[in-house]
């Protein structure tokens, strides 16, 4: 059974496959999008294909949930971005199968409005139900990304430690928030 994220106050969902590389590539077209992933450098449509792709392919899985979450809102279809949920350490020998990591990027217009935390708890919502193994919410995000740790703390995450991050966009200065998740979530 493939899982379906419902419909949260004003945003609807679907999970995107390598047939929407459009879909990926036109976030990426926003230096202010990428500044907190990359240092601000658009993402080529051939990245898209031989980096973000395959790695997607890894983690992508209907029935558990993982993968790329399109946003659109809903009172005119408008395509917002999207909420990746997948698990840590998805890329490893051994990926977690009880936490799971978050985040979303979203065009600059839709920043500010509450849009992220809506979807990301709508899309997180409807993994945890469907995965009871997982105990854990991640995310990670850039130092300077107070945005995104926003967002984290909206989803009731906390704090767990700065570090290095290292991922097919290369290395950073970050931070890690998690949150617990409780048997009535």
């Amino acid at each position: 059974m493939v899982i379906r994220v419902q419909p949260s106050a004003r945003l609807s969902f679907s999970l995107l496959s390598d047939q929407d590389a459009d879909l990926m590539f036109e976030v990426d077209q926003d230096e202010d999008v990428m500044r907190y992933l990359n240092g601000g450098k658009r993402t080529s449509m051939q990245q898209i294909i031989d980096v973000m792709l395959p790695r997607m392919a890894l983690y992508r899985n209907p029935e558990l949930g993982y993968g790329i979450w399109q946003v659109l809102r809903t009172d005119d279809n408008a395509y917002m971005g999207w909420v990746l949920i997948r698990p840590m350490g998805f890329d490893t020998e051994t990926p977690s199968t009880d936490d799971v990591e978050i985040g979303w990027r979203f065009k600059k217009p839709f920043w500010g409005q509450g849009y992220a935390s809506e979807a990301a708890a709508a899309v997180a919502n409807a993994v945890v139900k469907a995965n009871p193994k997982v105990r854990y919410l991640s995310a990670t995000a850039m130092v300077e990304n107070a945005g995104s740790i926003g967002v984290m703390r909206k989803l009731g995450m906390h704090f767990i430690k700065r570090y290095r991050h290292k991922d097919a966009l290369g290395e950073v200065d970050a931070v890690l928030y998690r949150k617990e998740i409780s048997s009535s979530c």
